[in-house]
């Protein structure tokens, strides 16, 4: 079946700044769950100026303890690989991310932008649609896919509140 999790937020600070604060968010004292991000590949397209990077998140498993009696949610660490595009001419970025761990049972999927607001050219609008999808854990799945959302809206404001942390301190 699966659920959808969407955000929209408006940054009132540039669109540069706003960028420069996603790419250091993590790993954070603010969010104890991300313990790593690494980039494994970033090139500048010449013909467009597009930066692309791939980056690997290295997470703290965060299923709770009795949902871990099933051996394969028994591991330490989840994975996630986001890509992204940055163009500075048109003052967007988009990302894909997507689960690197537990393939065979469930999907996570991510698609955001930041992009220059039209209400105001200082401002960074960011929208956020993700999508999670469990299956071949049987009466489990909608209580997996329900965990997955609550815990996803959760991350959303956390997010948003490191960003807004992090962009009042480039400002001070």
């Amino acid at each position: 079946m699966g659920v959808t999790v969407e955000v929209h937020r408006v940054y009132r600070y540039p669109f540069e700044q706003v960028v420069a604060s996603y790419l250091r968010k993590y790993p954070s004292p603010m969010e104890k769950h991300i313990t790593a991000v690494e980039t494994v590949e970033e090139k500048t397209d010449l013909s467009t100026g597009i930066i692309y990077r791939r980056r690997i998140a290295m997470c703290q498993n965060v299923i709770p303890e009795i949902l871990r009696k099933v051996s394969v949610l028994k591991v330490p660490d989840i994975y996630l690989e986001e890509e992204s595009w940055l163009n500075m001419q048109k003052r967007n970025m988009a990302m894909k991310t997507h689960c690197l761990t537990w393939t065979q049972y469930a999907s996570l999927s991510e698609e955001s932008v930041f992009r220059e607001s039209l209400e105001n050219p200082n401002w960074t609008d960011f929208t956020q649609k993700g999508r999670i999808s469990v299956t071949g854990a049987g009466l489990l799945n909608c209580v997996l896919e329900a965990f997955a959302q609550s815990f996803l809206k959760q991350g959303v404001r956390k997010g948003i509140k490191i960003m807004e942390t992090l962009l009042q301190e480039q400002c001070e």
